[in-house]
C-alpha cells in the first residue's frame, strides 16, 4: 500500500489498528482523514522515511482497523488514545505529529491531551472543531452538509450512500475544491474504494462524524482556555472550502503557541494533488529545531 513500507496490525486501547512503517531516524506519525486510509500518504511517506521513522495508521472506523459498533468509541479522544499507545508499543514516547482532515482533528486532540509526548504538530486544511460549529455559517453548513447528513442516526446514512458508495464518496473528493478524479493517483483511488464499499467502513465513518456533534464538541469546549505549545504549522487548500470561509491560520493562532502557516495548490485533498508540494513544506518543518 505504502512503497517499502512494513503492514502491521497493533492491538491497543481495547481495538487493532493497521499501520504501515518504514524508514529510520525521529518518529513521525501521518493521519489519515474522511474518506481515505493511510494510503493517503503513499507518495509523501516514502520520501520522509529518508530521514525519519514514518508511522502511518489507519484510524479506527476506517481501512483495516478495527470498526467499534458505539457512536461513543468514536470521540477524536479514543481516536487519539489509539495512536498515543501505539507509538508507546513502539517505543517513541515523543514525535513529530502530522494530520489531514479527521487525522488533523484527532492529531490536535491528542496534542491536547498528551502535550509531553508531541514535539510538532502539522494540521492541514482544517479550522478547530469548536471553531467551525460554534461559528457554522451557511457557506460551510452547504459546503460541509456531509457533517450532518453522516451524523444522522443509524441506519439512514449508510443506507443511502450503500446503495452506491463510489458515487457519494467521489462526490466528497471532488465536491470541495479544484479537484478531478484523474488527480488521484490511480492505485491510491483503489484503496479508497476497496474501504468505503466495506459497509462496516461506512457505518465507522458515520459514528466517527455522529461522535463529533455528540461528544467532541463538548470536549472541546471545556478545553478552549488550553493553548498548543509545541511549533505547529497548518498547511490549507489555497483554493478550497477552508479558504473561501475563514481565516484559517488566524482560527490557529487563538489556539497555539507558535504557527507558521502556507497554503498549498489545490483544494482539501491537495496531499494528493499536490504530493510534492506538501513533502517540501513538511520537510522544512520537520527539520526545524524545537
Amino acid at each position: 500500500m505504502i512503497p517499502g513500507f512494513a503492514d502491521h496490525v497493533a492491538h491497543v486501547n481495547g481495538v487493532e489498528i493497521s499501520y504501515a512503517i518504514g524508514g529510520s531516524g525521529p518518529p513521525v506519525m501521518l493521519l489519515h482523514g474522511f474518506p481515505q486510509t493511510r494510503a493517503l500518504w503513499a507518495q509523501i511517506a516514502p520520501e520522509l522515511a529518508k530521514t525519519h521513522t514514518v508511522i502511518c495508521p489507519d484510524l479506527r472506523g476506517y481501512g483495516a482497523s478495527s470498526k467499534p459498533q458505539r457512536v461513543e468509541a468514536y470521540s477524536f479522544r479514543e481516536m487519539g488514545r489509539d495512536q498515543l499507545d501505539l507509538m508507546t508499543q513502539l517505543g517513541f514516547d515523543q514525535f513529530d505529529l502530522v494530520g489531514h482532515d479527521r487525522g488533523g482533528r484527532t492529531a490536535h486532540r491528542m496534542t491536547l491531551d498528551a502535550p509531553d509526548r508531541i514535539t510538532r504538530l502539522c494540521v492541514m486544511d482544517i479550522v478547530p472543531t469548536h471553531a467551525l460549529l460554534d461559528q457554522l455559517s451557511h457557506l460551510i453548513a452547504k459546503g460541509y452538509y456531509h457533517w450532518f447528513f453522516l451524523a444522522q442516526p443509524e441506519p439512514v446514512p449508510e443506507k443511502m450512500i450503500l446503495s452506491d458508495p463510489d458515487f457519494y464518496f467521489e462526490s466528497c473528493l471532488l465536491g470541495w475544491g479544484a479537484s478531478q478524479l484523474a488527480d488521484f493517483d490511480p492505485a491510491q483511488l483503489a484503496a479508497y474504494r476497496a474501504a468505503w464499499r466495506n459497509p462496516d467502513t461506512v457505518r465507522g465513518m458515520c459514528n466517527d462524524y455522529r461522535a463529533t456533534l455528540e461528544i467532541d464538541f463538548k470536549l472541546d469546549e471545556s478545553d478552549l482556555e488550553h493553548r498548543i505549545t509545541c511549533p505547529t504549522l497548518v498547511l490549507w487548500g489555497g483554493d478550497g472550502a477552508m479558504d473561501a470561509a475563514f481565516d484559517v491560520p488566524a482560527t490557529w493562532r487563538a489556539r497555539c503557541d507558535d504557527v507558521s502557516a502556507q497554503a498549498i495548490s489545490g483544494g482539501h485533498f491537495f496531499i494528493d494533488t499536490a504530493p510534492e508540494e506538501t513533502l517540501a513544506a513538511l520537510r522544512a518543518f520537520l527539520a526545524t529545531q524545537v
